[in-house]
């Protein structure tokens, strides 16, 4: 695998290599990470994978300096995963002096995680039409967890004709449920053990699904009351269409329901999908 900073590098590399796919991270690898690695590397002639703490997404100082970072060892999870080529440009190289433009996706960037961090998928956005635009894959894969994210860039993409296929694998959960994610290791014991109820309370809300019922609000009710039992305040639970991420008035269709919680300092979200 070779490690390659620069945007002539990387497009050099990829030029008549087949089936190209990308797997955008920031690092602090994890299964959910490796996961998509993997899709790639069974489907692709070509596996790159973008390795970038994006400074335009954090809406908290505090939290991009704390995201963890260790570049040594994600290159040998990214390596064992059958990655080709780990790019990893540095911030002038994404963000060169006098770097002016922003990329903004209306409508399901607004709403949720949109409105409580402002700024934040216009962020994203904008790495990810760069990511794109520099890497040019047939193929790039994200995890369902972040499905937010998702919608804004299905619709990034839709909108402004990249010809890069969009692929989503299935949120990869801890033995206990807890979704995977890099910032699990800022949690500490009794902390972790409370960080479970986000997923048994999606849990509660699909079994009520399951038993007949059909109302968003008594969905989202079923869900911040496991929370509650656990001590944990949700800042949002909803009950959406998962490609606009408006709220829906009853379940007569496949539905996400979201959440986003505080367990300590550490900010999670999660969802699951339900159907009638």
């Amino acid at each position: 695998m070779r490690i390659v900073r620069d945007v002539a590098a990387v497009r050099a590399a990829v030029a008549s290599s087949g089936r190209v796919g990308l797997v955008p991270t920031m690092g602090a690898f994890h299964e959910g990470h490796l996961s998509l690695i993997r899709a790639a590397r069974a489907s692709c002639d070509l596996v790159v994978v973008w390795l970038f703490v994006n400074p335009t997404q954090f809406n908290e100082a505090a939290d991009l300096v704390a995201y963890p970072r260790d570049e040594d060892r994600d290159a040998r999870l990214a390596e064992a995963c059958g990655a080709d080529i780990l790019f990893a440009p540095a911030v002038e190289a994404v963000y060169p002096p006098g770097f002016a433009t922003t990329v903004t996706v209306s409508g399901v960037a607004d709403v949720l995680e949109g409105a409580l961090r402002p700024g934040h998928f216009a962020g994203v956005a904008t790495v990810v039409a760069k990511m794109l635009n520099m890497v040019r894959p047939d193929i790039a894969f994200f995890g369902a967890k972040d499905a937010q994210q998702v919608a804004v860039v299905r619709r990034l993409v839709a909108d402004l004709d990249i010809p890069t296929r969009i692929e989503v694998l299935p949120i990869v959960r801890e033995e206990d449920g807890l979704a995977m994610s890099s910032r699990n290791v800022r949690l500490d014991p009794h902390e972790r053990r409370r960080a479970t109820a986000l997923h048994r309370g999606l849990v509660a809300a699909q079994s009520a699904v399951a038993a007949g019922e059909r109302d968003p609000g008594l969905l989202a009710r079923a869900v911040a009351d496991v929370l509650a039992d656990a001590g944990i305040e949700a800042e949002y639970v909803a009950v959406v269409d998962p490609d606009s991420f408006l709220p829906v008035e009853t379940l007569d269709r496949p539905t996400l329901i979201a959440l986003a919680a505080r367990v300590g300092s550490t900010r999670l979200i999660d969802n699951i999908e339900v159907a009638p």
